[in-house]
């Protein structure tokens, strides 16, 4: 597995600031439930011990409490953070009194397998990462949180897709597990969208940001309204997998549709947004190209409704979608 991604991956998981995709406030993720147990990077390709379990068998072996089998095919880097005596001490804390798990969301990207399960409850959950040789890059137990009362309201404003062709939901949903975003009011219900090609994001040279998919598609205005704040001036992240923290939405569009409801696409190329501060455009105009800008670890569109144009301080809305309920994580959605 590239190293980039792999790294990327793992700071996905940590939900502690950093998505896969990007994030657009850096301090939301305080509001997040903290996980008890976070990898760090695997070791190299190839080295996974020959006793090494498939991902379907690790819920059974945390039932019969093999913990050192699981440890044994952890990252070389969490070991170093984690003793085994830690480790169990963690399992047991946060897997005590549950006997069973329901899949909630699986998917394979650029030979890395996310897994998230919930016990019967919803509360209780895991995490994982497995890479092509089922070596385990990340683990989180944790307690979901919920929001069932923002959670059923949606926006007045109807939008549309704001991009065109096929794209990827990476992160998106209502809960932690299929939306990294929903733990923090502000990005709660955003969107992290991907453009994924037989199984991968890229092709050539995982480095660079020419080599994704979704580098460079054009963005457009999911519905009508007015543009109020363009930043067009970020670098794009070089190379991939290094992220901007210090200008966390890189260069990003937000538009003013009226009823307190405002769309941010952020991340977007340095130098191409094509609409400037009080324009006014209708659903489908075109406001840039995607990029890799701000908080972003590899090319992608953040996408999201709030109820401000202030960044720290908005509240994100649920999407009241054209032709759709919602898009989750793992659905591929296909825009005329």
């Amino acid at each position: 597995m590239n190293n980039i991604i792999s790294k990327r991956n793992l700071m996905l998981l940590s939900l502690a600031g950093i998505l896969t995709v990007g994030s657009l406030a850096a301090s939301a993720s305080a509001e997040s439930a903290k996980p008890e147990v976070v990898s760090a990077n695997s070791v190299s390709k190839g080295a996974v011990a020959a006793a090494s379990f498939r991902p379907d068998e690790l819920l059974k072996l945390l039932q019969q409490e093999k913990y050192e089998r699981i440890y044994g095919q952890l990252g070389a880097e969490f070991k170093k953070q984690f003793s085994l005596k830690d480790f169990k001490k963690q399992v047991n804390l946060n897997h005590k009194n549950v006997t069973s798990y329901k899949l909630v969301s699986h998917f394979l990207i650029n030979n890395t397998s996310y897994y998230a399960w919930k016990d019967p409850k919803g509360k209780k959950t895991i995490q994982a990462l497995f890479d092509r040789n089922n070596k385990i890059e990340g683990l989180i137990f944790n307690t979901m949180q919920q929001y069932p009362e923002t959670d059923a309201k949606r926006t007045q404003t109807t939008f549309e897709l704001p991009f065109q062709g096929k794209w990827f939901v990476y992160w998106g949903g209502t809960n932690e597990l299929i939306n990294y975003h929903y733990g923090a009011e502000q990005q709660r219900y955003a969107y992290d969208l991907i453009v994924v090609n037989n199984g991968f994001s890229y092709k050539g040279d995982a480095t660079k940001n020419e080599s994704y998919f979704a580098f460079g598609k054009p963005i457009l205005a999911a519905a009508a309204g007015k543009v109020v704040k363009i930043v067009n001036d970020i670098q794009d992240n070089k190379p991939v997998g290094k992220e901007n923290t210090e200008q966390i939405a890189g260069n990003h569009v937000i538009i003013d549709h009226g009823n307190g409801e405002f769309s941010y696409y952020a991340h977007l190329q340095k130098g191409s947004v094509s609409v400037k501060t009080g324009d006014v455009v209708k659903a489908g105009d075109t406001l840039g190209k995607c990029g890799n800008s701000g908080n972003s670890s590899e090319p992608h569109l953040h996408f999201e409704v709030a109820n401000s144009a202030e960044l720290y301080t908005t509240k994100s809305l649920r999407v009241h979608w054209k032709d759709a309920d919602d898009y989750e994580q793992g659905a591929y959605i296909l825009a005329p």
